[in-house]
């Protein structure tokens, strides 16, 4: 296993989880004039945090795997 590329998978892919809840909440916000009401939802609240979550482990998965073909 490669450490490095994990490590760097990990952080990316986190960055990429944080970029689409928050593009997402860009989009109700701005686009559909509705404000996502965290507090008052729990499953939303559980998704905005597991969204950036699982997106680390997605990209710390590829990127140890990616490193280790070349």
């Amino acid at each position: 296993m490669n450490i490095p590329g994990a490590f760097i998978g990990f952080l990316i892919g986190g960055a990429a989880g944080f970029l689409l809840t928050e593009t997402l909440g860009a989009f109700f916000t701005f686009v559909l004039d509705r404000t996502l009401d965290v507090d008052g939802t729990p499953v939303l609240l559980a998704a905005f945090v597991v969204v950036p979550i699982l997106s680390a482990v997605c990209g710390a998965v590829v990127g140890a795997r990616f490193k280790n073909r070349g």
